[in-house]
């Protein structure tokens, strides 16, 4: 009889008679169903495989390191230029940004420093900022079409983009420059400064305009300056009062918290004289 019918499985079948196997080939049959029992090693992968140098080496296992948007970034100059590096002052959830915006509505309380010591954000300055130069855009436009439809109706009306142009430079400029202006002068008075705790109390000092700029479209112009004068004081209230206690209030710095008071006021003006005339 030929080898290959002799190894066919005939037992199930009535009858039949199984065929002869010595023990040897008993002993290479069954570790060949063992091995195949026991199969390869589980190993999760990551796709795609290696690329490069080590493309021999097949897929990618979890234990390989590799280079990506988790490793820390270069500590040198280099990571001024790698986004990965300012993550972490985005770090901020909806609870915490809504936390310091309505502590930016109580410009007494003066604790403001406190609530961001441990993580002082770059969001809420960039958000507001953008919002606000929207809203100023927008509403800017709306206030002289409300103007000009209400001395000469037949009048035509244009919308100027200029207004955009306007509001990003006001508002980007004065949130950056400002606190800038005050870390490196107040360093150089020998008083602690932290400019990314400056930046983040200058940008949510400003989220009190963004509500305030809607009643601004009132035709009244005794009513605009008092909307706006309310707004400016409360938001230079809001940094006056933590400067001066994150300051220690020290009677040398007086005049600096006064500058900085000054400056909100002078803001808010600004607002109104360009944007809603």
């Amino acid at each position: 009889m030929d080898e290959s019918f002799a190894n066919l499985q005939t037992s199930h079948l009535l009858g039949s008679v199984p065929a002869v196997i010595s023990d040897e080939d008993k002993k290479s049959t069954n570790v060949r169903i063992a091995s195949v029992n026991e199969g390869p090693s589980a190993n999760m992968q990551i796709f795609p495989p290696h690329q490069g140098n080590n493309a021999a080496k097949g897929y990618q296992t979890l234990d390989t390191p590799t280079e990506g948007p988790e490793q820390q970034p270069p500590n040198n100059w280099k990571g001024f230029f790698n986004v990965y590096s300012y993550t972490q002052y985005f770090n901020v959830d909806t609870d915490i940004v809504l936390n310091r915006l309505m502590s930016s509505l109580y410009p007494t309380s003066g604790d403001f420093f406190s609530k961001i010591d441990a993580n002082p954000d770059l969001y809420g300055l960039v958000w507001i900022c953008t919002t606000l130069v929207f809203v100023l855009s927008s509403l800017g436009n709306c206030a002289t079409y409300l103007v000009k439809k209400r001395t000469d109706s037949e009048a035509p009306w244009v919308f100027d983009v200029n207004y955009i142009n306007l509001a990003a430079s006001l508002i980007y400029g004065y949130a950056i420059i400002v606190p800038v202006a005050f870390y490196f002068s107040l360093r150089y008075m020998g008083s602690r400064a932290d400019l990314l705790r400056f930046w983040c109390l200058w940008g949510y000092s400003l989220f009190v305009f963004v509500p305030t700029t809607l009643p601004l479209l009132i035709p009244v112009e005794f009513l605009r300056w008092v909307i706006i004068l309310l707004a400016g004081g409360a938001s230079s209230s809001f940094v006056a009062m933590n400067l001066r206690t994150y300051l220690e209030a020290s009677n040398d710095l007086t005049v600096v918290v006064a500058v900085a008071f000054g400056l909100q006021m002078v803001l808010s003006i600004f607002i109104k004289v360009w944007f809603f005339p």
